[in-house]
């Protein structure tokens, strides 16, 4: 078993996305057990495992790549790292829907002006003389590193950041819970913060 684990590893991080899927499969169960046990009985109406489960299978098909085996049981731990990390991104999320009354909430004047919020809040910089340019550049640049994420990424993005949706409107609209939601804007911002940072990816 351990030989084939490693052999699967060894392929998925080489691309091989049937191998991954094994993995994935093979190590379901145990995620499933290891998170049941961790979610209190007060956060179940507001997410579940499978919520938690479909953000961290993203996040390995992107991240694989990047795993570095350690002997074995290193992609179960690393897989459990990522599911838990989720987890945690999943409770802590639940405090933030408290919101103001609509009627005295700050609204961005312009989607030109979400996309710059966005561009710095990711750490993004532009060295263009002019307001309208600096506007311009950034959403250049973040239109060209949202056609690089998975789609649940570049909607979470365009409905929440860009376009100023409340979670639980963009809930709503993309059919997940709301500690989803906010599990998948975390990655979202990660990625896009990388892809921003590496010229070459543009």
């Amino acid at each position: 078993m351990l030989q084939a684990e490693d052999s699967l590893t060894t392929a998925a991080v080489a691309g091989d996305q049937a191998a991954l899927r094994g993995l994935l499969r093979r190590h379901d169960p145990h995620l499933r057990r290891q998170l049941t046990g961790k979610i209190r009985p007060t956060h179940r109406s507001a997410f579940d495992v499978d919520d938690i489960l479909q953000v961290t299978y993203l996040e390995a098909y992107l991240r694989v790549e990047q795993f570095n085996p350690d002997g074995p049981g290193s992609f179960r731990a690393w897989l459990t790292r990522i599911a838990e990390n989720n987890l945690q991104d999943a409770i802590r999320s639940l405090g933030r829907e408290k919101r103001p009354p609509r009627e005295k909430q700050v609204r961005l004047p312009s989607l030109e002006d979400s996309y710059v919020t966005l561009f710095l809040l990711l750490g993004g910089t532009t060295h263009t003389p002019s307001k309208h340019l600096a506007r311009q550049d950034a959403e250049v640049l973040l239109e060209a590193a949202l056609t690089k994420l998975p789609r649940d990424y570049e909607t979470v993005v365009r409905l929440s950041d860009l376009q100023g949706l409340a979670g639980s409107e963009v809930a709503r609209a993309m059919n997940r819970t709301l500690a989803s939601v906010y599990m998948l804007k975390g990655r979202a911002h990660a990625r896009l913060a990388e892809l921003l940072g590496s010229p070459s990816q543009f």
